[in-house]
């Protein structure tokens, strides 16, 4: 941080991250120099062939580049190691000696020409062992040039250029102008990216809408930061280990309870069983890909039987399957008849996700699920993370949801009011009552369809499943809490992320590196070891013993998570073995607990629908029941 400046335009790339690509060429370097050597000196003054001569000035050469190669490299690794992240000061020359290597690929590139005309045409009756030397040379060379031309790509900033130029202007009018000017640049540039990224998908009104407000959104969100990736990852490191280093200091003993808000006061145990037998149909939602993930030995040969099969009178309730193997997958996950399904919709696009509608005879519920994030479309849906109004009769307050996932919530809501879906069940089922659930980005469309369907159904109830924490107003979320109920597993990243708490997690990187006064490569290279061997988190200048009290600039509304949230961890060592039983514990918690984003291994594997439902299972079926009684309730049982 701040980018590296070389020919005139900024790059993806900090003057500090040169240490490992550099260290790691300079490596193949010096073993591609000591076998040339060997093969020099064996063979010298014996190249006897008739292309010896030609043979004798491109081994001299091929050693005198490289030994140029190798210092250029090492003088590259050891400038870049100096200073710290914020203190590019004693890399000053990094550009200097990043254009000298530059030259010498141009001496690299003639010399692997010539190696390369020699094999083909000067070679014969040569030794094997020189010809197949100078082959791979010359393939070496090749490689590290098509390698090094990928980089380049990788690191190009589109807008490097501009950032280059507002960065000599002083604050005033030209430079507000040209601020303006690279901001709707980069707007472009990310429209650009987008496209080409979502070429398949067809280019209507609605995707080039969504991709406009994705690109402002994100164009936005980097555009005061001057931050490359290797920053973000050091940054990401080190509050990693501030975060464990506060967790440690906590008594593993203190139990802080905390009872729900909404005057509906459910046992615990009966909620988490309730919600482990909704998980199966919201991870059912998912279709075969989930199934064969979940079941990686038997799912293929148990759906093997029924995908492909004619069966098209039978699967007229069916839509967008058109092998048949996501209907089958529900059917064995959720252990239910043909004749118990409704509707079955996998029709899937942007703002239009798939759900089904079947007769949950078990639980006497007339049960919609919709489907979580599997494609590109529902990415989008993801990403499309501005606020939209929704008012909702009897509520006061601003109301307002994620816009992607209310306009999924409508797609859903008009077809099972217009279509008459809902009737068609109620007509079958009077007495049953509807139940909705969802994982995800399902949990999410699943949260707003309970809250546009709750006045003509008061008793429905919704189960959302690891919900975006970015989805409702602070209005809505208290008025879910009254048939809402979110699960939460461990540090899951999604329910923690919302706009707001991206801009926080941003000013907390930027303070973390700041406040670090150690190379960036010490710090990735600790990082790496503390993620995969344990051990005690480093002792470094953390936020918290350099915080200072800053006023924060809101520029978003803020958004909650859903309903009263039931957070699951797990018990034990943060660090057990791979062969050990985990044991989880279940209790009532708010949203204050989900205000920030913690870094850990665990954050995207807490989110998968089979590990929310395993552990959902393994709470409700092998083990007796743990229940501690709340604090502030004693009436009521919240802890398990």
């Amino acid at each position: 941080m701040p980018g590296m400046v070389v020919f005139g335009r900024r790059w993806g790339i900090a003057s500090d991250d040169l240490v490992f690509p550099g260290a790691f060429e300079l490596f193949i370097r010096i073993i591609w120099w000591i076998g040339t050597l060997i093969l020099y000196t064996i063979h010298k003054g014996r190249f006897d062939c008739p292309g010896g001569a030609v043979l004798n000035i491109y081994l001299v050469g091929l050693l005198v580049i490289l030994a140029a190669i190798i210092l250029s490299q090492c003088a590259i690794v050891y400038v870049s190691a100096q200073g710290t992240i914020t203190n590019p000061g004693p890399r000053r020359f990094i550009p200097v000696l990043v254009c000298v290597r530059f030259l010498l690929y141009l001496p690299e590139i003639v010399w692997a020409c010539l190696g390369a005309m020699w094999v083909s045409g000067d070679s014969k009756g040569c030794d094997l062992a020189e010809v197949g030397a100078v082959i791979g040379a010359v393939v070496a060379s090749w490689i590290i040039l098509f390698f090094t031309g990928v980089g380049v790509l990788v690191v190009f900033d589109p807008l490097g250029s501009q950032r280059c130029s507002a960065a000599l202007y002083e604050p005033g009018t030209s430079d507000m102008q040209s601020s303006d000017s690279a901001r709707s640049l980069a707007v472009r540039v990310w429209e650009s990216r987008l496209r080409l990224l979502c070429c398949y998908l067809p280019q209507d009104d609605s995707h080039r809408a969504a991709f406009s407000g994705i690109a402002q959104l994100v164009s936005g969100f980097f555009s005061d930061t001057d931050l490359v990736g290797s920053d973000i990852a050091a940054g990401l490191s080190l509050l990693h280990q501030e975060q464990d280093k506060v967790e440690q200091c906590r008594d593993p003993d203190e139990v802080v309870p905390h009872s729900p808000s909404s005057p509906i006061r459910e046992d615990l145990q009966t909620e988490l069983e309730r919600a482990a037998h909704c998980m199966q149909f919201a991870a059912a939602a998912y279709g075969w890909p989930v199934y064969v993930y979940s079941n990686p030995l038997t799912g293929v040969f148990k759906l093997s039987g029924d995908c492909c099969r004619s069966r098209s009178a039978e699967y007229d309730i069916v839509g967008g399957d058109h092998l048949g193997c996501h209907f089958t997958s529900i059917l064995l996950s959720t252990g239910l008849q043909y004749r118990d399904f409704i509707h079955i919709s996998f029709h899937n696009q942007i703002y239009e996700s798939p759900f089904f509608v079947a007769l949950d005879h078990k639980k006497e519920a007339v049960l919609v699920a919709v489907r979580g994030t599997l494609s590109l479309k529902d990415v989008l849906t993801d990403l499309s993370a501005d606020c939209e109004n929704l008012p909702i009769e009897g509520v006061t307050g601003a109301c307002y949801a994620h816009k992607g996932i209310t306009q999924a919530a409508n797609y859903i809501y008009k077809k099972l009011i217009n279509d008459g879906i809902l009737n068609q069940a109620f007509t079958i089922a009077p007495e049953y009552r509807l139940v909705i659930t969802g994982h995800s980005l399902g949990a999410g469309a699943a949260t707003v369809l309970a809250i546009l369907l709750r006045s003509a159904f008061p008793t429905l109830q919704c189960y959302a499943f690891s919900p975006p924490g970015g989805l409702l107003s602070k209005a809505l979320a208290d008025y879910s809490r009254e048939f809402v109920v979110s699960v939460v597993l461990g540090k899951d990243l999604v329910p923690r992320l919302s706009i707001p708490n991206m801009e926080d997690l941003k000013r907390r990187i930027l303070k973390m590196v700041s406040n670090c006064n150690k190379p960036k490569y010490q710090i990735l290279l600790r990082g790496c070891w503390y993620e995969v061997f344990g051990g005690e988190p480093d002792n470094l200048p953390t936020e918290l013993e350099n915080r200072r009290d800053e006023p924060s600039h809101v520029t978003h509304l803020p958004f909650y998570p859903p309903g009263r949230i039931l957070h699951i961890t797990e018990e034990g060592s943060r660090r057990r073995s791979c062969f050990s039983p985990v044991r989880y514990r279940a209790e009532w918690s708010n949203e204050t607990a989900f205000s920030s984003i913690l870094i850990s291994p665990r954050m995207l594997g807490d989110h998968m629908p089979d590990v929310v439902l395993g552990a959902l299972q393994r709470l409700t079926q092998e083990r007796p029941f743990s229940l501690c009684p709340s604090s502030l309730s004693n009436s009521h049982l919240n802890v398990i």
